[in-house]
């Protein structure tokens, strides 16, 4: 990705001092998203290494997930999988218990959402500690899926995700980085 279009995607993502907490420097990507010809181009960007047939499911991490992984999943031509928080999927389930900065969590999808060695494509807006994409990588891996990639537009790259992905043997591929959060 050429420079160019990385300081457009930079500047299309509002960041929003001291929330959820002080301290926290918030990268919201609801101005990228609002912003046709951004939102566009980070699509493009993240399917065109996986176009021609490379991944049979998009799996999307509530919520912004959704978002990004319905547009990539169309793309592709490729189906759509939900990943959720604990009980708001109404048919039979399965689930993961991960670690989140202060406790635990739990996320599920669908039983019969993937078959087993169906190629999959896992998205999220941002990478940060990793907790919920590793959480994530593990469920849809314990149910036979083959991880082609786990697709950002955003990287915190002094958090750490990236590396808990990349020690699961998941490709990591994000857009832009922001140091220091």
């Amino acid at each position: 990705m050429d420079s160019a279009l990385r300081e457009t995607l930079k500047e299309a993502i509002r960041t929003i001092p001291d929330y959820p907490k002080p301290g926290i420097m918030f990268r919201d990507i609801t101005t990228l998203l609002g912003n046709a010809r951004a939102f566009r181009r980070a699509v493009d960007e993240l399917v065109y290494p996986y176009a021609g047939g490379k991944a049979d499911k998009v799996a999307g991490i509530e919520a912004r997930g959704f978002i990004l992984g319905g547009a990539i999943a169309h793309q592709l031509s490729a189906g759509f999988v939900p990943i959720r928080k604990k009980g708001k999927l109404p048919h039979d389930t399965v689930r993961i218990a991960y670690s989140l900065e202060y406790g635990l969590d739990e996320m599920e999808m669908h039983r019969d959402a993937i078959v087993p060695g169906e190629k999959v494509i896992l998205v999220d807006d941002l990478i940060a500690t990793g907790g919920t994409a590793e959480g994530a990588a593990k469920l849809l891996m314990q149910m036979g899926a083959d991880i082609v990639a786990a697709c950002f537009i955003i990287d915190l790259p002094d958090l750490g995700g990236r590396k808990k992905l990349e020690a699961l043997g998941v490709t990591v591929r994000t857009l832009v980085e922001f140091e220091g959060d």
